[in-house]
């Protein structure tokens, strides 16, 4: 493994790291009554509102149409996210010190099977919030249901909403690319090595 590539693992593993601090995600709504907008934004280990009261005020709105709670303590993955990350790093930075390809192989693997785990976790998140609403809602709508979108924007009732990544997420996305751009070079590396003759034969 060059000198690159493991420099390249080790920016990506660090770029990582910025998930602790930056959001991970943002989920935003906008409609007539609220044209300054409402959001939240996902974080490693919590949700917040994009403005002080952004919650609470998205709270209030889901109860009418008997959405549950949003209620970060209540969510474990907000607990387990935190050491997750941290083993990735961890094992990222394992990578780059043994130098190794197939260790290297083996870690973007689970990076990306854990990129994956996460979406469709969030997706099934979005999806009991939005469908399994309570009997007693004050607004029903029949076939009406309310999962915000994964990717993009989605209209709900009156409310466009619209799901992104946020800072965090983004650092997330361009480690994963430079984790790319090292395997890449690793397999070019290996393939070039393979392909050359040995010591001493002749041209």
């Amino acid at each position: 493994m060059t000198r690159t590539v493991r420099s390249l693992i080790v920016v990506a593993s660090l770029l990582m790291a910025v998930a602790y601090v930056l959001p991970l995600w943002r989920i935003s709504l906008i409609a007539p009554q609220y044209p300054e907008g409402l959001g939240m934004r996902i974080r490693i280990n919590n949700i917040v509102g994009v403005k002080e009261n952004d919650l609470n005020s998205i709270n209030g709105l889901n109860h009418y149409i008997g959405m549950k709670r949003i209620e970060p303590e209540s969510i474990p993955e907000l607990k387990l996210m935190p050491v997750i990350l941290g083993v990735l790093i961890a094992a990222g930075l394992g990578v780059a010190a043994l130098g190794k390809r197939i260790p290297l192989v083996v870690w973007a693997s689970t990076l990306v099977a854990a990129a994956v785990a996460g979406l469709y976790d969030y997706w099934k998140w979005g999806y009991d919030y939005g469908h399994n609403l309570s009997e007693d809602a004050i607004i029903k709508i029949p076939g009406m249901s309310y999962q915000p979108p994964l990717l993009g924007p989605k209209q709900l009732l009156n409310f466009t909403a619209t799901s992104w990544p946020d800072s965090g997420g983004i650092a997330l996305v361009v480690a994963g690319l430079l984790v790319c751009v090292a395997l890449v070079l690793s397999f070019r590396r290996h393939a070039s090595a393979a392909a050359a003759p040995p010591l001493g034969t002749l041209a």
